[in-house]
């Protein structure tokens, strides 16, 4: 069998985004994940849990910040925001009913390896909701700014 790649994942973000502050408001975020059978439920409910709060995080709040010196700004939690619970979706599972099909689910919620499909879906919607506006989201996170 030649070697193939599968996405497992997709990632739908649906945002609210007020025009006076700029701030973002998460309204809705889907994640439809194909782990196959899945050996330990509990377990995998905290791996897409934790990793989409993770992308969550890396898509609108997380970010190392330098002044002009090189000294770092955001090096406590008082200023480096990482998302809470009421900012952080719940997890459903809808299983598909293949007899066994074992796959990964590590690293899938919050889009494989490096964590890409979550923030960039967030980046989507908000530029979605700001099209009117002309304005492109080219970096993450997404602030107000």
């Amino acid at each position: 069998m030649p070697t193939v790649t599968f996405a497992h994942a997709v990632h739908v973000a649906v945002v609210d985004v007020d025009p006076e502050t700029g701030a973002v408001k998460l309204i809705r975020y889907v994640v439809a994940h194909d782990c196959g059978r899945v050996v330990n439920p509990l377990l995998v409910d905290g791996q897409i849990h934790g990793g989409v709060a993770q992308g969550i995080g890396g898509g609108l709040y997380e970010a190392l910040r330098y002044d002009e010196a090189g000294q770092l700004l955001t090096g406590t939690l008082m200023e480096y925001h990482m998302p809470v619970a009421d900012e952080v979706p719940l997890h459903r599972d809808h299983p598909h009913g293949v007899a066994f099909l074992a796959q990964s689910a590590g690293r899938e919620g919050r889009g494989g390896r490096w964590g890409h499909l979550t923030p960039a879906a967030i980046a989507n919607a908000v530029e979605d909701a700001l099209q009117p506006f002309g304005i492109k989201i080219t970096t993450a996170p997404v602030t107000p700014r």
